[in-house]
């Protein structure tokens, strides 16, 4: 304890003296930069899940084939939660009286009061289009725009439903919940709850689904899901937006990897930023460590005394930067808010928390080891500045810090391929970085003779100060790697998004078409001036097998409750002779395009996964009564932001043929075809036009959103490296200042002063550039496909074009580091190699 009051005391000393400033800085920058993308990512994270929470229209749904009681109701009552309810069931849906009345089966939704918990309603009425939060008004209803085409209604029709008629008021052209499953074909019609007893259609043997739909805090969300799994009945089950369409999970799960990633290079650069500016620090207090030796000063006492100033540097430098990154947040909080058009959670404490441990991780990992060397200085240094500390545990403190960097990858990670892959990437990305800068040391002191002027002086700086040359190479080029990665993967990120939701996306999906009627639809398609679409069968199955043994949903209870839901589920079975750019194989063989001798099947590789289905597999179905057994063969890697028909089981061709089917497709029908839909069921009325515009809007929203959280944290993270790049040149600064005073006194000019400077500047910064662009192309191609599920090509024109920018990045960020160096008085600098 006597140490710690002189560990504050040497420690008030150096930030007097400006000795520990450079730490300091670098330490407060390392932890604003993780603590400001923490608090970034964790608010439009939140914010996001709170948006897509919309398309369910809630945080949670409990659905149930009988009315909600017990247990889950109970849960449901929980401080900090609203609750809403609705009510489903098919029905037979009236316009007209009479023989001349337009029937047509749909689905009733009867809604409760203040459904939609997120989200509204977009509908088009008399006013024109509009944003509704809120239900039908009594006594009149909401007709879906595809059930409203397939009757020939209008708003202000009367439509009877059951026992009684109401006013049809609008269209629904979006609704908050419609994402989840848009293969809901029958049209559909929205009452409010109040009116359902009316309509005498609640009888018993009624196939009616209760959903019992909350929102609130998070916490109490996470709870009430907790206790409703707990409390599961039979014909229940819990959804949220995980059970969303794939194209939604999509781009939420891109998201959330992208800002681990950018978490991840914030880290590194932290990383980086102490470990230079320790060093120089340690090498400051070199001969005051001598001093303290010769008046008897023990390793023990020097060893306290660094180590304590450390901790006290490392929590008041983290508590400063974790209030700077507040504020930060706080005004980009706002901004994107604004921009979004959405309401953003406050942060949470979880990122301070998240801060202040990086801050205190990376400062002990990589501030330690130089300071531990003080330690054993020899007290001779007084005399010889020459003479070293050397400490040999410190090789033991250094591989306990790239320990500690390993556990802060992988915490911020969150995922083990892509803390690995940043690991490996790093590991020989420094060891190319070393091991080059050592080739240019060599190959500069074999031509340093031949050279003249400044140049020749700049790259003698290279090669004198072999050690430090090799640090900052390595520095420079680490962190270049790590801004170039994320600019990569950032692009690729991006591109992938608006590629995959391009204009030409299909926007109508149809369905039930019988094998007599295909020639027909193809023809009446290409008459509205819309692209021959490809029709592709589909078949409904049942899983009965698996390798032999019978197959039901408990039998994947530990599995979870999606994959228990797959298993009790029909699935739409469909053949192929081969796939599109959409359907990648990632596992075994594609068929052959003239069949196969026994059936086989290919699986979507994420489903495959939640029913253990591997290659080799035996699958039996029940289709109509009829048996099918097939092999799993391939596993494939599914686009759905493609918004192409897509099944997760496809069966090899030929296997299908006898089986009862319909075909489904999708076309891309233009904004001015108003009567489309309308046409094709008045020909083919037993056909279902699936409108997936509203979809489309709702992901490309998402998408839009997502975008812009990711620009605004790869900003946060590009302005940490521009910062970290001048730490890690401003390492060497004090050796510069004596050698621009001999420099000086010798009667070199400010002029060559500074060409030399800039010489060597320009060769660190080329030769860790170049070696940048190469390893994050590497890197960003490995975590493209292996992490991100995007496809990748090396481009080489933005690789170069980093590493010139890397170089001309460090050119500047050293001359302004060394920019005292020209103001230094040489006497001031003379005098000091005196003392």
């Amino acid at each position: 304890m006597k140490l710690l009051p002189l560990a504050w005391r040497q420690l008030r000393r150096d930030l007097a003296a400006g000795d520990i400033r450079i730490l300091v800085a670098a330490l407060v920058l390392a932890v604003v930069a993780v603590t400001s993308v923490g608090f970034v990512t964790d608010r439009a994270g939140r914010a996001l899940a709170i948006e897509a929470n919309r398309l369910l229209g809630g945080d949670a749904v409990v659905r149930s084939d009988t009315p909600i009681a017990g247990r889950i109701r109970e849960a449901a009552q929980a401080k900090g939660l609203k609750r809403t309810e609705t009510i489903e069931l098919p029905t037979m849906i009236r316009l007209g009286q009479g023989d001349t009345a337009q029937l047509k089966l749909g689905e009733l939704r009867a809604l409760g009061e203040g459904f939609p918990l997120r989200g509204a309603f977009r509908i088009a009425d008399a006013a024109g289009e509009r944003t509704v939060e809120g239900v039908p008004a009594p006594g009149t209803l909401w007709l879906s725009r595809a059930g409203a085409d397939a009757l020939g209604a209008k708003p202000g029709d009367t439509i009877g439903i059951g026992s009684i008629e109401l006013r049809l008021a609008g269209l629904v052209l979006q609704e908050p919940d419609g994402a989840i499953d848009y293969f809901n074909v029958a049209p559909k019609v929205f009452i409010a709850l109040k009116d359902l007893p009316a309509t005498g259609l609640i009888q018993p043997g009624s196939r009616a689904a209760y959903k019992l739909v909350i929102a609130g805090d998070a916490p109490a969300v996470e709870a009430f899901a907790d206790a409703s799994r707990a409390a599961l009945g039979r014909g229940q089950r819990l959804e949220t937006i995980a059970d969303a369409r794939p194209e939604i999970r999509s781009a939420l799960d891109g998201a959330g990897r992208f800002l681990g990633l950018a978490a991840l290079i914030s880290v590194v650069l932290a990383a980086v930023a102490v470990a230079m500016a320790a060093r120089r620090h340690s090498e400051r207090h070199l001969s005051g460590a001598a001093v303290m030796r010769c008046l008897g000063a023990s390793q023990k006492t020097l060893a306290s005394i660094h180590i304590g100033e450390l901790l006290i540097l490392g929590v008041l430098a983290s508590l400063t930067g974790v209030v700077v990154a507040f504020a930060l947040q706080w005004a980009v909080g706002a901004w994107l808010s604004a921009e979004l058009k959405i309401d953003i959670p406050p942060a949470s404490v979880w990122p301070a928390l998240q801060g202040m441990a990086v801050g205190l991780v990376v400062l002990l990992s990589f501030g330690a080891p130089p300071v531990l060397a003080l330690r054993r200085v020899p007290a001779l240094r007084v005399l010889r500045r020459d003479l070293d500390a050397t400490e040999p545990s410190a090789w033991l403190v250094a591989l306990a810090g790239f320990g500690g960097l390993a556990a802060l990858l992988w915490w911020q990670a969150g995922s083990a391929t892509l803390g690995l892959t940043m690991l490996a990437g790093i590991a020989l990305t420094l060891a190319a970085l070393a091991l080059i800068a050592y080739a240019l040391i060599l190959l500069v002191r074999r031509l340093r003779s031949r050279l003249r002027g400044s140049l020749r002086y700049g790259l003698a700086n290279v090669s004198r100060r072999a050690g430090t040359s090799i640090a900052q190479v390595s520095a420079l080029g680490l962190g270049l790697m790590a801004l170039l990665l994320l600019t990569f993967v950032r692009t690729d990120l991006l591109d992938r998004w608006r590629l995959s939701l391009s204009p030409d996306a299909p926007n109508r999906f149809i369905i039930n078409v019988q094998p007599e009627q295909m020639e027909d639809v193809r023809a009446y398609i290409a008459s509205q001036g819309v692209a021959a679409p490809e029709l592709y069968p589909m078949i409904r199955g049942r899983l009965i097998e698996r390798n032999g043994k019978p197959v039901s949903g408990k039998d994947y209870a530990e599995e979870g409750e999606r994959a228990r839901r797959l298993a009790e589920r029909e699935f739409n079975l469909s053949s192929a002779e081969g796939f599109g750019d959409d359907n990648r194989i990632v596992a075994g063989k594609p068929w052959s395009a003239q069949g196969t001798a026994k059936p086989e099947l290919s699986v979507e590789e994420d489903f495959a996964k939640s029913l253990g289905w591997k290659i080799g597999d035996r699958i039996a179905f029940d289709i109509a009564g009829q048996r099918l057994d097939a092999t799993v063969t391939s596993l494939r890697k599914v686009d759905w932001q493609s918004f192409r028909p897509n099944f997760f089981v496809v069966v090899s061709p030929g296997a299908l043929d006898g089986y009862p089917a319909s075909y489904i497709t999708a076309v891309k029908v233009p904004p001015e075809a108003t009567k489309f839909t309308a046409g094709l069921v008045s020909r083919h009325p037993n056909l279902s036009v699936i409108d997936v515009d509203a979809i489309i809007t709702q992901v490309k929203s998402i998408g839009d959103q997502v975008a812009m959280v990711v620009q605004v944290v790869f900003w946060f993270s590009l302005a940490a490296g521009v910062l970290v790049l001048m730490a890690a040149v401003s390492a060497s600064q004090d050796e510069r200042l004596r050698e621009g005073g001999v420099m000086r006194a010798l009667g070199g000019s400010r002029r060559q002063l500074r060409m030399a400077q800039a010489s060597e500047f320009a060769a660190i910064g080329l030769l860790s550039g170049l070696v940048a662009a190469v390893a994050a192309s590497i890197l960003a191609g490995v975590v493209s496909v292996q992490v991100f599920d995007l496809p990748w090509e090396p481009d080489w024109a933005m690789a170069a074009t980093g590493a010139a920018i890397g170089m001309l990045a460090a050119l500047l960020a050293g001359l302004f580091a060394t920019r005292r160096v020209l103001d230094v008085p040489p006497s001031l600098v003379l005098r000091e190699l005196d003392a």
